[in-house]
C-alpha cells in the first residue's frame, strides 16, 4: 500500500484486495485521462479520479496495442491552484518506476527544492531534455501524514515592510552570491553568523516557536520530503464520499513559498485557523506547466 493514501482519505485501505477494488473504480469512472505515445505500439497514460476537492488518486500505466491497460503503479495527490515559482525546473526519470522526479532553485528557501511530478504526460508531450533545465510554471502541494497547528507570531505593519526588505535584499545577495560575487559570499556569511548569536542569546529567555517563524528542512532520506512550518493563509475540510474520512486542505506560507497540503484529520493535532502555523512534514508534489519546445 502507497503510505501516503491516508492522507488523502484512504486509511481503511489495508489489503491487496481493497487496493484492486478501489483501482477498478478509478479505472471505472477517472475525471480525467491523458496519453502520450511511447512508441508504435505502447501509449503511456495516466488515469486520475478526484475524491474530494484538488484531491484523490492517479493510475500510472502503459496500453498495449491490443487495448489492454498494464498498472505501473499509482499515487495519491494534492493539486494547487496557485503558481508558486516561475523558475526553470530540472527532471529526471525515477530508477525504480516510470515516475519522474523535479527539481527547482529557488532563491527563497536557498536551496534546491525536489519534488515528485504529478503530470508526467504533459512533460512527454513537452519534449524536454531530460536533466537540462527548462521553462515552467511550477504549482507545489504536499501530503502529510502528521502534524500540528501551532500560535502564529503577531506583527504590525512596520514589522511585516522591514521583513519583506530584508527577504528581498537577502534574495538579491544569494543571487549574486551563486554567480561568485565574493562580496555577496561575505555578506551573507556575516548575515548568518550575526543570526546565530541572536538567537543563542534570544533561545535563553523566549520559545523556539516564538523566534523560528517558518522553515524548510529536508527531512529523512527521501529527496522529496521535508520538515516545514509555515503560517496557513486559508483552509479547508472536506470529506472524501469512499471511505466517509474527513481531510483538512491546507494553503501554507513557508518561507514565501505557498504550499498546499492535505492531511487526514485524524492526524492533525490542533485546530486550524488562519494566521496560525501548520508544522509537520510533507511529501512534495509539483505540478509543471511547461513551455512547449
Amino acid at each position: 500500500m502507497h503510505r501516503f493514501l491516508r492522507a488523502v482519505g484512504f486509511s481503511s485501505i489495508k489489503t491487496r484486495h481493497e487496493l484492486d477494488k478501489l483501482v477498478g473504480v478509478i479505472m471505472d469512472q477517472p475525471n480525467l485521462t491523458k496519453k502520450a505515445s511511447l512508441g508504435s505500439e505502447n501509449i503511456y497514460t495516466e488515469i486520475t479520479k478526484e475524491f474530494a476537492p484538488h484531491t484523490g488518486i492517479t493510475l500510472r500505466g502503459e496500453y498495449d496495442k491490443l487495448g489492454f491497460f498494464y498498472l505501473e503503479h499509482y499515487f495519491p495527490y494534492c493539486e494547487s491552484m496557485l503558481i508558486t515559482s516561475h523558475e526553470d525546473i530540472t527532471v529526471n526519470k525515477r530508477v525504480d518506476t516510470s515516475a519522474f522526479t523535479g527539481m527547482c532553485d529557488d532563491l527563497r528557501i536557498g536551496i534546491s527544492m525536489i519534488f515528485y511530478l504529478q503530470n508526467a504526460v504533459d512533460y512527454i508531450h513537452a519534449g524536454c531534455p531530460e536533466n537540462t533545465p527548462c521553462k515552467a510554471k511550477l504549482s507545489l502541494s504536499g501530503l502529510s501524514l502528521g502534524g500540528c497547528i501551532l500560535l502564529g507570531i503577531a506583527q504590525d505593519n512596520e514589522s511585516q515592510e522591514k521583513k519583506s526588505l530584508k527577504t528581498h535584499m537577502r534574495n538579491q545577495l544569494v543571487a549574486k552570491a551563486k554567480n561568485g560575487d565574493q562580496e555577496a559570499i561575505d555578506s551573507l556569511t556575516i548575515d548568518e553568523i550575526d543570526l546565530s548569536t541572536r538567537i543563542n542569546r534570544r533561545i535563553l529567555s523566549e520559545d523556539l516557536y516564538s523566534i523560528v517563524e517558518t522553515s524548510f528542512i529536508p527531512y529523512g532520506s527521501e529527496s522529496d520530503n521535508y520538515s516545514i512550518i509555515g503560517t496557513i493563509l486559508n483552509w479547508n475540510k472536506a470529506n472524501n464520499p469512499y471511505t466517509n474520512e474527513d481531510i483538512y486542505e491546507l494553503l501554507v506560507n513557508c518561507n514565501d513559498i505557498v504550499i498546499n497540503i492535505c492531511i487526514n484529520s485524524k492526524d492533525l493535532i490542533g485546530e486550524p485557523m488562519t494566521g496560525r502555523r501548520f508544522k509537520g512534514t510533507i511529501w512534495m508534489q509539483g505540478h509543471a506547466g511547461f513551455v512547449h519546445i
